[in-house]
């Protein structure tokens, strides 16, 4: 039986339909205006009144004020995720094969031709997005790959998120951000294609942004605020259990954290660390935790590792780390969630940083239905057939009678044509 310990109130309803309707104007000014309607918007918005297209030697002027150990540590975690990303392109391969002697198909994976990654660059330095979504369009064989990020009033985007653009492949880098940057390049504007994909994490603007953008322009996800589901056991360590939550809760306010384990000692350990943990964190980190946690945070008990394992499902958190023995049980077990982390060495943050496999993922339970970034999701996976003449009998019969009884006389004459084809004397004599 489940019992909750500690059960999340819930934030304060909001209207998001203030959200949408302050997106949808401002993506139909932006897309009369062009490139004037954004600079009037990164002005207004972000205090940001210099160029838009940042420039290779800005790039490298930039890229001299990033200390060289925080750069030996970018390439590091770039290099993890370029090799894990060319694992995932090697995955994905072409193949034919022959249904019928004559009936011939097969599958092609063609990269997009133009990608828009979205930097968020606001509150905090996103580094990590940078080399996560354009590392991955680089590994699938995008071609054409666009990155912006919001500039910082009097300084431009953060000297280290433009190291990590170029260094992951970045063909152009736009100094831009929120509703604004999004548009730029879904449009192809300041020299750029129109992007096939708009992808990478940002707030509910952003979000919105892509999601009324999408279907002429694809989307990675429709994401919402982070979250975060933490299995443990009895061998769990308590404060270490308690760093991981309070950890992922400082991304904000509404990022829920869940702790689901077994045992009830654990969980009061665990619950007594939490205070001191928050209260360690600089502001405005502090007060994002503490938000969280009051309003959305769980400490759920459960009677084996069975319900906890269908708790974890029901929930399909973006984040899931188990801290149990038998972890290869909990591998094969699990089947919801963003990506999963195995074992008390293997904190989140290291996901989402450096490690290798992609942070931007599904959240508020998409991981049901669908995982994160990945080359994936910059290739398209088309199919093509080929019919010869010894199976083209067969088939054109199951077609004309599939055909006729959806009442499709159309579609049934192209297959009876075909087999008329086949057998007329001048077809015949043509193919001599």
């Amino acid at each position: 039986m489940v019992e909750y310990l500690k059960s999340a109130p819930g934030l304060a309803p909001h209207s998001a339909g203030d959200t949408a309707d302050t997106v949808q104007i401002m993506l139909a000014r932006l897309k009369e205006g062009g490139e004037q309607a954004v600079r009037d918007y990164a002005a207004k918005l972000d205090g940001w009144d210099g160029d838009i297209v940042v420039t290779p030697d800005q790039v490298e002027q930039a890229s001299l004020r990033v200390p060289d150990p925080l750069k030996a540590e970018i390439c590091y975690a770039h290099d993890n995720i370029r090799r894990f990303a060319e694992a995932q392109r090697a995955s994905a391969m072409d193949f034919e094969t022959e249904l019928r002697p004559g009936l011939i198909a097969g599958q092609r994976q063609i990269p997009l031709n133009a990608a828009g990654c979205y930097v968020p660059g606001g509150r905090y330095a996103h580094i990590a997005s940078a080399l996560m979504t354009i590392t991955t369009a680089r590994a699938a064989g995008v071609p054409n790959i666009t990155a912006c990020s919001p500039p910082r009033p009097g300084q431009g985007v953060h000297p280290a998120i433009l190291y990590a653009m170029s260094l992951a492949g970045a063909d152009r880098i736009l100094a831009v951000g929120g509703v604004q940057g999004v548009a730029a390049m879904a449009f192809g504007l300041f020299g750029a294609p129109e992007a096939d994909i708009l992808v990478g994490p940002g707030n509910q603007f952003v979000a919105e942004a892509k999601r009324q953008l999408f279907g002429p322009v694809g989307i990675d996800m429709f994401a919402g605020p982070t979250d975060s589901l933490v299995i443990a056991d009895t061998t769990a360590d308590a404060l270490t259990v308690a760093w991981d939550l309070v950890g992922q809760a400082e991304h904000g306010y509404n990022s829920p954290v869940w702790l689901v384990l077994d045992d009830a000692d654990l969980a009061a350990q665990v619950l007594a660390h939490i205070p001191g943990c928050i209260a360690e964190l600089p502001e405005p980190n502090r007060s994002s935790a503490q938000a969280a946690w009051d309003a959305l945070g769980e400490v759920i008990l459960c009677a084996d590792r069975e319900e906890m394992a269908q708790v974890a499902d029901r929930y399909a958190p973006e984040h899931l780390h188990v801290q149990a023995v038998d972890l290869d049980w909990w591998r094969m077990r699990l089947n919801a969630y963003g990506s999963l982390f195995l074992g008390a060495n293997t904190t989140v943050a290291f996901g989402d940083k450096a490690s290798g496999p992609n942070h931007v993922l599904p959240t508020s339970g998409a991981a049901r239905y669908t995982g994160g970034l990945s080359v994936h999701k910059y290739l398209k996976t088309v199919t093509w057939q080929r019919v010869e003449d010894e199976a083209l009998p067969a088939l054109a019969r199951a077609t004309a009678a599939i055909s006729r009884a959806e009442g499709m006389e159309g579609h049934a004459r192209t297959a009876d044509i075909r087999l008329e084809r086949m057998h007329s004397p001048i077809r015949a004599v043509g193919n001599g």
